[in-house]
């Protein structure tokens, strides 16, 4: 059962975060309204039940009890505890629990990798039991709070919340960073060349290759700050604040890694992407990127990839591709989309769907497996949150997850904080190492605006 209560749609789902960051850990916005997966904002509010896993592999709840080495197995059996029957929802979470992944998370998924340590103290994988959110309909301008009847006080405590917004502070003036590393090129463009040899012989069909910024404060931040500056710079349908005790991952992401909704289940794959300028000719430079072999050749593998990824959990012959190289258009790229979905096996739980499509193809390359060792062994160091994911899972099975990238890592440090980010291009037999090497810096530049650093 499912209580809710209408609120005023004044306030800032952001404002209500910030204000109590360890009852709102999770803040889902489509800053990018327009399509079909820009309607929802979601603030989900939480009850501090949760799974834990660390570098050390081990799964841990809410006391810090160690309950096993498997992460999905352990989401399963407390899903399976809460499960409750899926009827026809108006809202789309309904009480369930927020969902963050690093990329470390693929060993879990893939015994046989050995993947690098990733910088900071982000979780490798964590689940916060969530029995209540505020959810903000950007197609009827409702903005409502459901709650789960288990858990009603949790009502009050967020209507107090709201109450006490108009007393908030405002955010600070923003102060850019003291310091700011790019990782070398020379070593992004020997990377690309040595993927270009194992193209030649026969390895893999096509690598993502990513390179680091690292961005130093001289002051605390708040991820709220960031956030607030990429909604204006980048905005983006599956972005975000994911809110730790000192750390946050804050996402400007377009890309879905899965939904679930009932028996229909779904990714959404990028691949192709152009950079977009002030003043460019934006339909010559799509017109380009959807005729150009390379792209189109590109993104029928990966789609391909990502078919045969959600067969693993969907019923024979259901798998189909219901939308086909679309082009989005965001602040600073073209990107090809393409839509695949399938009919759920009615035995696949969530754990299994999620260990089917994790990490996204896209952002790994093809075959999946052989690729990540690649990443490991070129990148060498951890990704840490780039291309992992975030999202929800609701008690009667459905999700939505995205994948991270635009997306940083930000931690508070003695003298400050610190913000990391990533990001890659997909290497494919043709490529041109300095092509790749701006595609790159393309796909930084809306953090690079946020942070206000020229980019």
């Amino acid at each position: 059962m499912l209580l809710t209560h209408p609120l005023p749609t004044s306030f800032d789902l952001l404002a209500l975060q910030r204000l109590a960051l360890a009852r709102y850990p999770l803040l889902l916005e489509s800053s990018a309204h327009g399509t079909a997966q820009g309607r929802w904002d979601l603030l989900l509010v939480a009850d501090g039940g949760q799974l834990r896993l660390d570098t050390d592999a081990t799964v841990r709840d809410e006391n810090g009890t160690g309950i096993g080495t498997d992460f999905f197995a352990a989401l399963d059996a407390q899903w399976q505890a809460e499960r409750v029957p899926r009827d026809e929802p108006r809202w789309p979470f309904r009480g369930g629990w927020a969902l963050l992944f690093g990329y470390e998370a693929a060993a879990q998924v893939e015994p046989i990798l050995s993947l690098p340590r990733a910088e900071g103290r982000l979780p490798v994988a964590l689940a916060l039991r969530c029995p209540a959110a505020v959810l903000r309909d950007h197609t009827s301008g409702e903005c409502v709070l459901v709650v789960e009847t288990a858990h009603e006080t949790l009502r009050d405590d967020v209507l107090d919340d709201i109450a006490q917004l108009a007393a908030q502070p405002p955010l600070p003036a923003w102060h850019g960073p003291v310091a700011l590393d790019e990782d070398e090129s020379d070593r992004f463009t020997d990377g690309v060349r040595r993927v270009l040899d194992y193209l030649a012989a026969g390895d893999v069909f096509q690598a993502n290759l990513s390179r680091g910024w690292r961005a130093r404060f001289g002051r605390d931040v708040q991820a709220a700050e960031l956030f607030q500056r990429l909604r204006e710079n980048n905005p983006a349908p599956f972005a975000g604040v994911f809110a730790g005790d000192d750390w946050a991952v804050v996402s400007a992401s377009p890309e879905r890694l899965v939904s679930v909704r009932g028996d229909v289940v779904e990714t959404r794959p990028i691949a192709g992407t152009r950079p977009r300028f002030d003043g460019d000719d934006d339909a010559a430079r799509i017109q380009e990127l959807v005729g150009h072999p390379k792209e189109r050749a590109e993104h029928v593998m990966l789609i391909d990839l990502e078919r045969n990824d959600l067969g693993r959990v969907c019923t024979p012959g259901s798998v189909e591709v219901d939308e086909l190289m679309t082009v989005e258009s965001y602040a600073h790229v073209h990107h090809i989309v393409s839509n695949v979905r399938g009919r759920l096996r009615s035995d696949a739980t969530p754990g299994q769907v999620i260990r089917a499509v994790f990490p996204g193809g896209t952002i790994t390359g093809c075959p999946k497996v052989r690729c990540m060792q690649i990443i490991a062994e070129l990148e060498g160091v951890g990704r840490g949150a780039y291309t992992g994911a975030m999202g929800w899972l609701n008690r009667d099975g459905d999700m939505d997850l995205n994948i991270l990238i635009r997306s940083a890592e930000l931690e508070s440090t003695p003298d400050g904080a610190t913000l990391r980010f990533r990001t890659g291009a997909g290497i494919v037999a043709d490529s041109d190492p300095r092509k790749e090497l701006d595609e790159t810096r393309a796909k930084a530049r809306g953090m690079l605006r946020a942070l206000g650093v020229a980019g």
